[in-house]
């Protein structure tokens, strides 16, 4: 069903090169008019469209995105489907959402798979607060706290899967991203310090002991960036690869426990 002439033209008037798409995102969020025109406007001074409409469409689910919380990216469904790829065969899976953010791809994990055991954590309490609501129905949990800090001891060990998205742009490039995400996200959830892989090298010299026997531990990176990331993940002990795909200009890296 074609959206409304007048919100593509009032999305299009403000530079929204993706006007259609984006309208029709309104539209199946809600069918007010009021509520649909308020909508246009708050896109058209600038908020990302999901923190506008509160949701963010991620591998197949409609993820809850607060205001202020890392938006999920299309490009990271390829972590999330390098991450499915590794579950152990049958039930009993545990996974962890690391630096989870709206726990997209904690909720990506526990969509597959038989009693899959999905825990999740971050430092910013919205992200917290999000990714518990996503996660919900899927029974996961999630904490806050800093890195594996977070987590309950008894967990060490028990992960098959460790999704870690973690920031990794570096501090110095913050300033050439789009205003969507300087202005509307949290500074956290992007700055990986001097090289951006500050937070990777804390994740990877920890992964082990947190890992059971064959898990594996998966980052997102940029081409630049792999070969220090794969170098921080031998580093630790882990078996390490790559993964990418072009056509969504997505890399990860891949470290593995050896059994």
């Amino acid at each position: 069903m074609e959206p409304p002439a007048d919100l593509v033209a009032a999305l299009r008037a403000a530079g929204c090169v993706f006007a259609e798409e984006e309208a029709q995102v309104v539209c199946a969020t809600t069918a007010d008019p009021g509520e649909r025109a308020a909508m246009v406007r708050r896109r058209a001074a600038g908020v990302p469209l999901e923190h506008v409409v509160g949701w963010a469409e991620f591998a197949g689910l409609r993820i809850g995105v607060e205001p202020g919380v890392f938006v999920p990216r299309r490009r990271s469904e390829f972590l999330a489907e390098q991450a499915v790829s590794l579950l152990p065969a049958g039930s009993g899976a545990v996974v962890l959402d690391l630096c989870c953010g709206t726990g997209a791809i904690g909720a990506a994990l526990a969509a597959h798979g038989d009693r899959v055991e999905a825990h999740a954590c971050d430092l910013d309490p919205a992200a917290v607060a999000c990714a518990a609501r996503n996660l919900a129905a899927a029974g996961g949990r999630v904490y806050r706290g800093d890195l594996f800090g977070a987590l309950p001891p008894a967990l060490r060990g028990r992960f098959h899967v460790i999704a870690a998205n973690v920031p990794y742009v570096p501090t110095g490039d913050i300033a050439l991203l789009p205003a969507e995400a300087r202005e509307h996200e949290a500074r956290l959830a992007l700055d990986g310090g001097g090289d951006g892989l500050d937070v990777l090298r804390r994740v990877a010299a920890e992964a082990a002991a947190w890992l059971a026997p064959g898990g594996s531990v998966l980052s997102e990176t940029s081409p630049e960036q792999a070969p220090a990331a794969l170098a921080a993940l031998r580093g630790a002990g882990l078996a390490a690869r790559r993964a990418a795909d072009e056509d969504r200009g997505a890399l990860v890296v891949i470290g593995t426990r050896r059994p």
